[in-house]
């Protein structure tokens, strides 16, 4: 899901970091596995729901357990986007009951547009607390790829948008795979509160298009007008790049 940074360098030894990480991320798995069986009560979601759950958190918490290298555990700023992975494992469990967020609609909303506040707030909980990181960063901002593409599978699972509003998931994707081929695309980007905003309006066209008041017609618009700010917004990106590349 996300990548090493190559501003941490090395490794503490796994006596001095592992135990409390590793104990944070048992505790996210005990919570998808708690809210995950709670659905099943609550909402008739089948153990097939529950099961990739905590099959995508697993990734998750599998990737972190890599890629962290601070000794004394997560830290706030990163528990907070680590709870918003567990909302967004939720999410992708229902995907194997596309019928549960059919019925369940506003639910699933509330849950993603809970999800959208929590992104909000590990940035500032990063700066008030002074624990912001590249590690963080990342983790953030991966978090959010993954996130936007389990919306759009979400609305082509429930049949309100066609296999196209893949792309808006896939794009971030295939410009990580691009820059496997062109080293040239996977150099660092500045810091752009135009990527920020792009963001922020892709997870909330998505989520208005769940909502059951809107039918497909509207919320193909709202999506559309997302993929055309990310493919502009990649655009921009990839002519900086480029740029100073040469």
């Amino acid at each position: 899901m996300f990548l090493p940074s190559r501003q941490h360098s090395g490794k503490a030894p796994p006596a001095q970091r592992r135990p409390s990480t590793f104990a944070e991320l048992l505790l996210g798995l005990a919570v998808v596995l708690a809210l995950g069986g709670a659905l099943g009560l609550g909402l008739g979601a089948p153990p097939a729901t529950l099961a990739l759950a905590a099959a995508c958190y697993a990734l998750l918490a599998t990737l972190v357990a890599r890629f962290h290298r601070q000794p004394t555990g997560l830290g706030w700023a990163n528990r907070v986007t680590l709870a918003r992975g567990v909302l967004v494992a939720l999410l992708a469990g229902s995907l194997a009951e596309p019928s549960l967020i059919a019925r369940h609609a506003w639910f699933f909303a509330a849950m993603s547009g809970t999800a959208l506040l929590l992104d909000g707030l590990d940035g500032w909980v990063a700066r008030r607390t002074g624990t912001a990181s590249a590690f963080g960063a990342r983790f953030d901002m991966e978090l959010d790829a993954a996130f936007i593409l389990v919306l759009c599978l979400a609305l082509v699972a429930i049949d309100k948008l066609g296999p196209w509003v893949l792309a808006i998931g896939a794009m971030r994707y295939a410009f990580v795979l691009a820059g496997w081929r062109w080293p040239w695309l996977a150099a660092e980007l500045p810091a752009s509160r135009r990527r920020q905003a792009v963001c922020v309006w892709q997870v909330a066209t998505l989520l208005l298009a769940l909502l059951p008041p809107v039918s497909p017609v509207p919320a193909g618009y709202l999506a559309a007008t997302a993929l055309l700010g990310l493919t502009v917004s990649f655009a921009v990106d990839i002519a900086w790049l480029r740029r100073n590349a040469r």
